[in-house]
């Protein structure tokens, strides 16, 4: 028996044959051509035709994965129409005089390094998208036929996958994934974790060729690959598996049951979500509402600035679609490990204590009035709250205040309907802020502790750092401590505090939140069904 270890990003256990996906690893030739114009055309043809395909592979994701994941292909395809790409290899062309496959290949490695050198590992996920885009123009101009079919149930294994390898794949013959390289943000382990499938990432060495076909074991779980496995490891992988089913489908039945402690205490259960389309896992989970709207990907995902009316469609959007519930939008928080580079912001030494989040909104009052705007005239069309990240002072809160007064104000005299009374949030995600809780919970309608940071901030450990994850324990008595301080003062002056920071997600810290008096917690849309089962099995009198 071999043992693999990697990192599993969707739990379950699958039992199969490995298949691997050996990719055409022929390099792209270099070949100086006598007529840069007519490779332009060739380029531009098949451009034309990945744009179409991509149009059938959204509509085929989305009929089959949702709305939601299909996005990624119109992702693609903004990346496809991207001027800047576009121009690249049109340039590459032009002025080496190269053919149209190596002027791609060369600006698919370039893009790539940009993207997987950034320190987000949202952006550094989109280094695999480049490629693909770049890979399927190869494909066209070379007529290189793509293998998507397969013919019998298997665990797939691959150096990556591409969204559009997993999404043409037939999900009834996947057992699990498997790759060599890849991250918990890719596309790849999304999908895994919609379907359901077990997935593992960062599985070295699954891709040696005598490992075809061979009866495996994948723990989704642990991210352990057993190979050729004996049957002492075959009997307690069944027993995993059995309970795990057994498990989920417990989980299912928890559907539509209240989120209610045995003691008698309602714990709200929202869910974070990064756009409109996430608002479906939230109603196939059961979830009470939105906790953290992540407006920054609206900034994230274009080349310029959103306008207002175009912000204002995605709120009325998720306003209409919340059905009522509440959803708190967190105003922009670009900075630090998210950036754009439209946004020109200048190179700092330490990007995570500089200007970021409220920092940069208060600095830039017109591209802050322009999403405090946006959010309120789409107040009118359901229970949406606003929350403001990276507050470190009263005087931020006071200066935040006379900026949604201004526009509302404004909002008025152009007699645009708003919700006059709508809740007004923080995010709790300092040292500063949490020792001041007292002071800042008089001029708000509730806090948000954002536990990432807040660990990174109190420990004085950079969270992107590998090197230091070591000592980055987010279960520190400071921490606690503080959070444990945040909810006494929020509750003296009479208002909630949730988490919407990865501890809420965390099972085994469950107990200890609900013990200090937290409201709320707002986890990733997959982790409410069981977070509510340890809720409603919790007895806070007793803790």
């Amino acid at each position: 028996m071999i043992i693999i270890k990697g990192k599993g990003v969707c739990g379950g256990v699958a039992f199969g044959k490995l298949e691997l996906l050996m990719k055409d690893t022929n390099p792209v030739m270099r070949i100086r051509v006598d007529d840069p114009q007519k490779e332009v055309k060739r380029f531009e043809y098949a451009v034309d035709r990945a744009l179409s395909q991509l149009k059938r592979l959204y509509e085929k994701a989305t009929a089959e994965v949702g709305e939601e994941n299909a996005m990624i292909f119109e992702i693609h395809k903004m990346m496809l129409e991207d001027r800047d790409y576009l121009d690249s290899v049109i340039s590459n062309i032009t002025t080496q005089k190269l053919n149209a496959e190596s002027a791609v290949a060369i600006t698919s490695d370039s893009f790539a390094e940009m993207f997987s050198t950034m320190d987000d590992s949202y952006m550094q996920a989109r280094a695999a998208d480049v490629r693909d885009i770049s890979e399927r123009v190869i494909d066209l101009l070379t007529e290189k036929e793509q293998r998507t079919e397969k013919s019998e149930t298997s665990v797939i294994a691959a150096v990556d996958l591409a969204p559009s390898e997993t999404v043409q794949m037939d999900k009834n013959k996947i057992l699990a994934f498997v790759t060599e390289k890849g991250s918990g943000n890719s596309h790849t382990a999304i999908l895994a974790r919609t379907m359901n499938i077990p997935a593992v990432i960062s599985a070295d060495g699954i891709m040696n060729p005598s490992n075809d076909g061979k009866d495996v074991i994948v723990d989704g779980f642990t991210g352990e690959i057993y190979i050729q496995p004996d049957m002492e490891t075959v009997l307690k992988m069944q027993e995993k598996k059995q309970k795990n089913d057994e498990q989920r489908e417990l989980l299912e039945k928890l559907k539509g049951v209240k989120p209610v402690t045995k003691d008698g205490k309602e714990i709200l259960l929202y869910a974070n979500i990064g756009s409109v389309e996430d608002m479906s896992a939230v109603y196939a989970n059961d979830g009470m509402g939105v906790g953290l709207f992540r407006s920054e990907f609206i900034y994230l995902e274009r080349n310029t600035f959103p306008t207002e009316d175009e912000q204002f469609a995605i709120y009325k959007d998720v306003a209409r679609k919340s059905l009522g519930k509440r959803v708190i939008i967190r105003t922009l928080d670009i900075g630090a490990d998210k950036n754009a580079d439209y946004f020109k912001m200048p190179k700092e030494e330490n990007p995570a204590m500089g200007v970021r989040a409220i920092r940069l909104c208060l600095n830039s009052p017109d591209i802050f009035r322009t999403q405090l705007r946006a959010i309120y005239r789409a107040s009118a069309f359901g229970n949406l709250a606003i929350m403001f990240p990276m507050i470190i002072s009263l005087e931020e809160v006071k200066r935040v205040k006379e900026l949604v007064a201004e526009v509302k104000t404004e909002l008025k005299k152009e007699h645009i309907s708003f919700n006059e009374n709508m809740e007004l949030g923080i995010m709790i995600e300092t040292p500063a802020a949490a020792i001041i809780s007292d002071i800042l919970a008089k001029e708000v309608d509730f806090f948000s502790i954002g536990t990432n940071d807040l660990t990174q901030y109190t420990l004085a450990i950079d969270r992107q750092n590998a090197g230091a994850e070591v000592f980055c324990n987010p279960h520190h008595t400071a921490i606690l401590r503080l959070i444990k301080t945040v909810v006494e003062n929020s509750h003296k002056e009479g208002i909630w505090t949730g988490i919407c920071g990865e501890l809420a997600g965390d099972l085994s810290m469950t107990e200890t939140l609900l013990a200090m008096g937290v409201d709320e917690l707002s986890v990733t849309p997959s982790l409410l069904l069981p977070l509510k089962q340890k809720i409603i099995n919790t007895d806070i009198s007793k803790l």
